[in-house]
């Protein structure tokens, strides 16, 4: 197991709500310390992070969430908002109830949307998998390809489950060459993370990886 590799795939992540900014400090130090790929934080934190970090990890924050249903024009100024605060990537929630009813244009133009404020930003779309049928999934994985974004991303970590190996299994079968995967929510162990990897994922959102590695140091 290459650790440094599987380390180097996360984005490490505090999205708690009772997050404070001394707990946050903890996630910059740890990033830099273990060169994960990013930290992913609330949007409050992204200035203080940005300037604490100056620019030695990417600082990642999250739009629309964990539920996704807010409107279209308020995930666009959370974007922008969150990008001149300094933050280098984001991750978006879909409209799961529009998915839902089939108003694919709905979901589609809104992630275009996005990812016109993101400029050459990195955005990852979040599409919550465990509430979705897998015929929802495949959809997602087209739209997301057609939108111009970064990334699909399993899971908030916020509803009720994470990421599974089926779903990677499927968004790699399913996307574009353009569209990366990330795997977020319940990664609980290495052994789990170096599997997504293999499956196809590239980025992993998580807290527990760097604390098992700080674990085995210590």
């Amino acid at each position: 197991m290459d650790i440094q590799k599987i380390l180097s795939s996360c984005d490490h992540t505090l999205l708690l709500q009772d997050a404070t900014w001394d707990e946050i400090r903890v996630i910059c130090d740890d990033a830099k310390k273990y060169k994960t790929a990013s930290i992913c934080i609330p949007p409050c934190y992204v200035k203080k992070a940005s300037e604490y970090l100056a620019g030695s990890v990417p600082v990642c924050t999250v739009i629309g969430f964990p539920n996704g249903n807010m409107t279209t024009e308020t995930k666009v100024f959370e974007t922008k908002d969150a990008l001149e605060k300094g933050a280098d990537e984001i991750d978006m929630v879909i409209n799961i109830g529009m998915l839902k009813a089939g108003e694919y244009d709905y979901v589609l133009n809104e992630i275009k949307k996005i990812k016109e404020a993101c400029g050459s930003h990195i955005l990852k779309v979040i599409i919550e998998t465990c509430l979705l049928t897998e015929e929802e999934k495949i959809k997602m994985c087209e739209l997301v390809t057609k939108s111009g974004a970064d990334f699909i991303k399993t899971s908030t970590g916020f509803s009720t489950g994470g990421a599974t190996f089926g779903d990677v299994e499927l968004f790699a079968k399913h996307i574009g060459s353009n569209v990366k995967i990330k795997a977020a929510g319940g990664i609980s162990s290495l052994e789990d993370a170096e599997k997504f990897l293999s499956l196809g994922a590239s980025r992993l959102g998580t807290s527990r990886v760097v604390k098992l590695v700080k674990a085995a140091e210590g």
